[in-house]
């Protein structure tokens, strides 16, 4: 199932994710796309808002966040990573493992290491603050998440 939404402001990006998030359970992989700027995190940070964890804050250095909260989360931001053979090194397939949502920000450098069923969120400038957001559900859990985050 894909969705596509044109977001006109930094607040409607914020709206988006805070319905992700409050529909989040472990488990849950939420892919982002998209350049820099576009969003990513912003994004994260209403879903964390939403899924009632702890303020987000950007992972670059650290490569993953932690959050508590009712659903606990985990950020994972990859621009770092060159080649998706590092994933392994730095124990991607563990994380997936953990009792957590996790949201992963430059999710297209780890394509083949995904799981396969994932909510990809592609975000791309459509002017000065707004964006053009499309939503993929490769799974029927994603496809649940993608109603909830979409439904007004």
């Amino acid at each position: 199932m894909i969705r596509e939404l044109f977001l006109e402001s930094r607040a409607a990006t914020r709206a988006l994710g805070r319905r992700l998030g409050s529909a989040l359970r472990p488990g849950d992989f939420v892919a982002l796309i998209g350049d820099l700027g576009a969003g990513k995190t912003l994004f994260v940070k209403a879903v964390a808002e939403g899924a009632g964890a702890e303020a987000a804050s950007s992972p670059s250095f650290a490569l993953v966040n932690r959050y508590g909260g009712p659903v606990p989360l985990q950020h994972l931001d990859l621009y770092r990573i060159s080649n998706p053979t590092e994933l392994f090194s730095l124990g991607f397939d563990d994380l997936l493992e953990e009792p957590a949502a996790t949201l992963c920000e430059w999710a297209d450098r780890a394509r083949g290491a995904l799981p396969a069923d994932r909510l990809e969120v592609a975000f791309e400038h459509a002017g000065p603050r707004s964006r053009k957001v499309r939503l993929h559900a490769t799974g029927a859990r994603a496809e649940k998440l993608l109603a909830a985050a979409t439904s007004v």
